[in-house]
């Protein structure tokens, strides 16, 4: 079975967010799959299979299945446009988390999905101390997202992976502020699903989009995820739907070889 990995948000290779793709003509089990994306251990696998008109994919963490992802999806409209469909501009997916749309426009792939509603959530001591960082505003959804002074703050942060594991809301955690060159900043961790900090996190866009959408009073943003590697997301807020866009590159082709 052919195995692609790209660097999503990535204006080149070793950059972004590194995610495997695989796009099949049928499914393989819930458990092989998983055991896949154990094996690849990057933040996420994703599985494509065509089903009618659209795609039907499933996203895998080295942790378990995860209901959206940003730069799988991302990467595997890049594989889906460029190796099996070349004469296709948009690809829409069935998942989890809805349908969602990639369009291609020139060398930008724009990822159309649903925006996250917050609700604003107490700053304890036990995010305080696994954070290392006291914030100025939370909020949950899906995740914690954890508002901070400053993008120095966030660029600074050095949490304690293994005290975040045991925060009892959000599957993952992000950490945001304002930005100086972009117009806000973020970093995003996840070891509940055994990936500490995630370089590139389309999912959490999908909340902040429009948190910062009313911070900003602005629709049209440019992000900037300061992870080690770092990725550029070029972001739109419509109402009840996020759009965000960047680049890929193509780091790998390989063969899985599977009983």
């Amino acid at each position: 079975m052919k195995y692609f990995v790209v660097d999503a948000f990535a204006e080149k290779i070793f950059e972004g967010n590194p995610a495997g793709v695989c796009v099949m003509k049928d499914w393989l089990s819930d458990d092989l799959m998983q055991k896949i994306a154990i094996e690849n251990n990057l933040s996420e696998t994703a599985f494509a299979v065509r089903e009618g008109a659209h795609y039907r994919l499933r996203w895998f963490t080295p942790g378990g299945e995860i209901n959206l992802c940003g730069h799988a999806t991302l990467a595997t409209a890049f594989v889906i446009m460029n190796y099996y469909k070349k004469e296709l501009s948009s690809v829409q997916f069935d998942t989890m988390g809805g349908l969602l749309t990639v369009n291609r426009i020139g060398d930008l792939y724009e990822l159309d999905f649903p925006a996250v509603p917050s609700k604003e959530y107490p700053v304890t001591e036990q995010i305080i101390e696994a954070l290392g960082v006291t914030p100025i505003e939370a909020f949950i959804n899906r995740d914690l997202i954890l508002v901070l002074e400053s993008e120095e703050a966030v660029i600074n942060a050095n949490p304690d992976f293994v005290k975040l594991e045991k925060l009892p809301d959000g599957l993952g955690v992000c950490i945001t502020a304002k930005g100086t060159e972009y117009d806000f900043v973020s970093r995003g961790f996840f070891p509940k699903l055994k990936v500490n900090e995630d370089p590139v996190t389309g999912s959490l866009h999908c909340s902040l989009l429009p948190y910062w959408a009313k911070r900003l009073d602005k629709k049209e943003m440019t992000a900037k995820q300061v992870s080690k590697r770092g990725g550029t997301l070029y972001c739109k807020h419509e109402d009840t739907r996020v759009k965000m866009a960047g680049k890929a590159a193509l780091y790998s082709i390989a063969d899985l070889y599977l009983e």
